[in-house]
């Protein structure tokens, strides 16, 4: 089945422009600082579509702009802060991450260079930006609510298993957008009569243990909630839950690995959508006066051979709200 379209709301009030709409890109060349939490392997797909979004707007390598990038490749997150900074040193004209790690390292090393997210939880709650229509700061990009998606996805797991009563929550503790998450899983817990085990995770070399911890504490279901470790794991994540039988339910990533299903955001469009924060402010657009944009659809897939192996069965009305299913 095809995914439905992905449909980005912008937020707030028109944009402030220092120059023309219309304007194109100067002479000059750009040195654009791109802040991965993930690999060039991992994240390729994104970044491609960030590099063509680019292009399409007059800015390409090799013409225009640089592109210099810095990868964490799964690591702590302590890591960011310097990678952050030799960005800064390299004189980039604009900085582009994602997450709340990633948002908040680049923060820290630069007020001045404009920072755009790809994708972000609550930007406000968190305290990355003073509100969605009027930033403030350097600091703008894309938002979603993760603590609804993230309670979504047990929602899901409810629907395809009825008789779950137990079920498990996956999150990295040295992630700061954590709490409202957890909170919001609590809560939906309960309404669905379901008791939530909470299980911390801070690299791979802990997936481990802790999944099988689920299984010895008789859980038979688990989320794993929104961060960029999570993500770039999402292949030993979906192995070791098959492995030990559990249904699991992520992002679009975790299901096309072998989980068994997902509800997430289109990542490879919001890339896109970074691209064209940055050229507006190479354009000579302030971060301060971009609103920041609110993704609106979210894309539901599942893994019919993971359902298969698990040995549920998954309901008609489940398949065919599906925007995808991984056969």
């Amino acid at each position: 089945m095809r995914r439905r379209d992905f449909i980005i709301l912008v937020g707030g009030a028109a944009i402030g422009w220092r120059s023309a709409a219309g304007a194109q890109p100067s002479d000059r060349i750009y040195r654009i600082g791109y802040l991965s939490l993930g690999d060039p392997a991992a994240e390729a797909t994104r970044f491609d579509a960030f590099r063509a979004a680019l292009a399409a707007q007059g800015y390409a390598e090799g013409k225009n702009i640089v592109i210099e990038t810095r990868w964490l490749q799964g690591r702590n997150y302590d890591q960011l802060a310097a990678l952050a900074i030799q960005l800064v040193d390299q004189k980039a004209d604009v900085i582009v991450t994602y997450s709340t790690p990633g948002v908040a390292a680049a923060k820290r090393a630069t007020t001045t260079i404009p920072i755009v997210f790809a994708s972000l939880g609550d930007a406000v709650a968190v305290g990355l930006v003073s509100s969605l229509a009027r930033p403030g700061g350097n600091v703008t990009g894309t938002s979603y609510f993760i603590p609804e998606l993230v309670a979504k996805r047990l929602e899901l797991l409810k629907e395809a298993m009825p008789t779950l009563t137990k079920a498990g929550v996956l999150f990295n503790p040295a992630n700061a957008a954590t709490e409202p998450v957890l909170s919001a899983m609590r809560s939906t817990a309960r309404s669905l009569g379901i008791e939530l085990a909470e299980f911390g995770a801070r690299d791979v070399n802990e997936l481990e243990p802790v999944i099988a911890a689920m299984t010895a504490g008789s859980v038979r279901a688990f989320v794993v909630a929104e961060d960029p470790m999570l993500i770039y794991n999402s292949k030993p994540i979906a192995k070791l839950a098959l492995a030990n039988r559990l249904a699991c339910c992520g992002f679009p990533e975790l299901a096309q690995a072998g989980g068994f299903a997902a509800y997430g955001i289109d990542f490879v469009e919001l890339w896109r959508r970074a691209a064209t924060f940055v050229g507006k402010l190479l354009k000579g657009a302030r971060a301060e006066d971009l609103p920041v944009e609110r993704a609106t659809k979210f894309i539901t897939m599942i893994n019919a051979n993971a359902a298969k192996t698990i040995g549920i069965e998954v309901p008609t009305s489940l398949l065919l709200r599906a925007d995808d299913v991984v056969d």
